[in-house]
């Protein structure tokens, strides 16, 4: 195969991958106008159309979608052996891209690649923060970060961090006029304030554990948010009851701005895992990236 129909066939998982050229020429750092006479390139050689174009959209033929299956994994097994021959340099190089939420890159990524980056300068981290449970191979990231409950079977999983706690919060105004609900199911009494799932696009019902038993509720309100920012803030003005990981609220907490309910109900449950397909072979970097964020 000559070098030009390689690179054609690395566009054209691009583009199938985007869904739109525009976005897959921003990716590629490249003009719409190259990607698309790439593309015909590509489908006048093997005789085939390969992509289906419409004015919004661009999907990928059956003879695409067969191409792709046997793309990806070829493509993957020469990232990884390209990033192997890293391990020949002085110091270790190479680039890691991780999908994880908001709240693990605070909490757990951004704390220790801040001093990752400074000991191993030529290892480049990309962090895609997304809410969303991202499919990190079709998505062609090196490793994901999870809640250990949520983490497929067929991955290798990582422990990254402690064991959470949720924890139930009001202001001390909201309290006064409400009451304080001493169970569960004292919540339907009460104005709660909702997260809508990016995975999902459902309302997350509250789970309670206490001494093995569980118990989910779904709770009403008036305000509902799919930011956790939010629906803390939400609390401080006294909106109404929030239910979020504790330490969303922990300087809250210790200020006295809000009150901490239902503890007794809120056991604490697996932390955060780094997962990655079992059947990629991982750079250095990547294992350095791995042993650093490793919980000890």
């Amino acid at each position: 195969m000559r070098r030009g129909e390689l690179a054609n066939l690395a566009m054209f998982l691009a583009v199938a991958e985007e869904r739109s050229f525009t976005r897959a020429a921003a990716k590629l750092g490249t003009s719409q106008s190259a990607l698309s006479h790439a593309m015909r390139r590509l489908e006048a050689s093997l005789g085939l159309r390969l992509l289906t174009r419409t004015t919004r959209s661009v999907a990928p033929t059956e003879a695409g979608a067969r191409l792709i299956e046997t793309l990806g994994p070829a493509l993957d097994d020469i990232d990884a052996k390209l990033s192997s021959l890293t391990e020949l340099r002085d110091r270790p190089a190479g680039t890691v891209r991780l999908s994880c939420s908001k709240h693990a890159a605070r909490t757990i990524l951004w704390p220790i690649i801040d001093r990752f980056a400074v000991e191993y300068p030529e290892v480049n981290i990309e962090l895609n923060v997304d809410a969303a449970l991202t499919d990190i191979v079709s998505e062609r990231f090196d490793a994901g970060v999870r809640l250990g409950e949520r983490v497929d079977q067929d991955m290798i999983a990582v422990k990254i961090g402690p064991d959470l706690r949720m924890a139930a919060v009001a202001s001390p105004a909201y309290l006064a006029k409400h009451g304080v609900p001493q169970t569960p199911h004292d919540l339907a009494g009460h104005h709660c304030i909702n997260l809508r799932m990016a995975s999902s696009g459902g309302l997350y019902a509250w789970e309670f554990e206490k001494e093995g038993r569980d118990l989910r509720v779904r709770v009403d309100g008036q305000l509902t948010f799919n930011d956790v920012d939010l629906i803390a803030d939400a609390a401080v003005g006294g909106h109404g009851i929030a239910f979020l990981v504790e330490d969303h609220f922990t300087t809250l907490l210790e200020q006295g701005t809000l009150v901490r309910l239902l503890e007794n109900w809120c056991d604490p449950f697996d932390g955060y895992y780094l997962y990655y397909p079992s059947r990629r072979q991982p750079s250095l970097a990547f294992r350095l990236v791995l042993d650093a964020l490793r919980y000890r």
